[in-house]
C-alpha cells in the first residue's frame, strides 16, 4: 500500500470532492485486463465514515499530477515522474496483485470499488487512523 500512502501524501490538505462516473460497464478484475499505464485523475480521503470527503488532488503540486503509472503484466510497478519533474523526483517501484476484488499494492490491499477497462477505482481504509477512508481513481492512458 506504499503507493496509495505515498499518493494520499502528496495531495493529503485539501477540501471537497467531486465525483463523476465515466462509465457504468464493468470489466473483470484480471490482470491481464487491469495492467497497463495509468494517471491519478481521482483521490479523495475521509478521515470518518461521516465526514466530508476530501479532494486531495486540489492542492497538489504541478509536478504530481503528470505522473504515470504504470502496472505491468508481470506484477510489478512503476511511478515515472513526468511531465513537470519534482525535487527529488518520485520515481518509485514495485509490487501488486489482484485477486477478485483485492488490489494489492506492495503487500497492502485495497478493495475495487469499480474498473470498466479505462478507470480503476479502488478503495483503502484504516491508513492515518481507524475508519479513515483513501479513494483513488486511476484512468488508464
Amino acid at each position: 500500500m506504499k503507493l496509495f500512502i505515498a499518493l494520499s501524501c502528496m495531495f493529503l490538505f485539501v477540501t471537497s470532492c467531486d465525483k463523476d462516473d465515466e462509465d457504468s460497464n464493468t470489466c473483470s478484475t484480471t490482470k491481464e485486463n487491469i495492467a497497463g499505464n495509468y494517471k491519478v485523475t481521482g483521490n479523495t480521503y475521509k478521515q470518518t465514515p461521516t465526514s466530508q470527503e476530501e479532494n486531495l488532488l486540489d492542492d497538489a503540486e504541478p509536478c504530481d499530477l503528470d505522473d504515470v503509472i504504470t502496472l505491468n503484466s508481470n506484477n510489478t510497478y512503476q511511478v515515472a515522474d513526468l511531465g513537470v519533474v519534482c525535487t527529488p523526483a518520485n520515481d518509485e517501484t514495485g509490487s501488486w496483485s489482484v485477486s477478485g476484488s483485492t488490489l494489492t499494492i506492495d503487500g497492502e490491499p485495497a478493495t475495487i470499488k469499480s474498473f470498466n477497462c479505462k478507470t480503476l477505482v479502488a478503495v483503502t481504509t484504516d491508513v492515518f487512523v481507524a475508519g479513515d477512508q483513501i479513494t483513488l481513481t486511476l484512468t488508464k492512458q
